[in-house]
């Protein structure tokens, strides 16, 4: 029972420290922050802080690690779907399960994704998304989404257009309110991406 009370001690200690992150990174920028700041914002001493997090840069990059791990998971979940929605070659697009899941996800996780991916937050983490992005889609795992041998561009172009228009779509989304439901913006993110924006934009019928 002890050992069950610390990990839940552990676990909220962690959530006060990340929400107290997300809160100056609104309010000051990453750059700006400070371990006493954290900790002040958190209600907690600088010996618990320094218990999970080597400095602020770490506490950062171990919140990241988080988000893509759970996202990678959640991909490698739903491929099998995608792809078998891919080859259905059905007019009407309906929204991916992998999409919905993500949006879900990122729905739960707004307040640390808003601020990370703006321009107070983590300027890196752009970069780190996409290299995920790259591994998620071309990996050398058996049950990578698309094979190398099937492209019909460069896989860092087609990598680098994909993940950039997924981000932009994510940015926006977040900083409008997210005013459109998980399964909403799936909806519109799989159109764009199975169609291609000229027919989205009913240029392409």
């Amino acid at each position: 029972m002890r050992d069950s009370n610390t990990d839940l001690r552990i676990i909220r200690t962690k959530e006060s420290i990340r929400d107290a992150l997300v809160e100056l990174i609104e309010e000051k920028g990453f750059e700006a922050i400070t371990v006493k700041d954290i900790t002040t914002r958190a209600r907690i001493n600088r010996g618990t802080f320094y218990a999970h997090y080597q400095d602020k840069f770490d506490l950062m990059t171990k919140c990241e690690d988080e988000i893509m791990i759970e996202m990678s998971r959640i991909a490698k979940q739903n491929f099998p779907g995608v792809i078998a929605a891919l080859e259905t070659n059905s007019p009407t697009v309906t929204p991916f399960p992998l999409a919905v899941s993500i949006f879900e996800y990122l729905n739960e996780n707004s307040g640390f994704m808003r601020a990370v991916l703006g321009p107070k937050g983590d300027l890196s983490f752009q970069t780190r998304l996409k290299d995920f992005m790259w591994k998620t889609m071309f990996g050398n795992e058996p049950n990578a989404l698309i094979k190398e041998e099937n492209l019909l561009v460069p896989g860092q172009y087609l990598a680098s257009y994909v993940a950039s228009a997924h981000i932009g779509v994510i940015q926006q989304w977040l900083d409008s309110g997210r005013k459109e439901s998980p399964q909403e913006m799936a909806r519109i993110l799989s159109t764009i991406t199975v169609n291609g924006p000229f027919f989205a934009a009913g240029l392409k019928k």
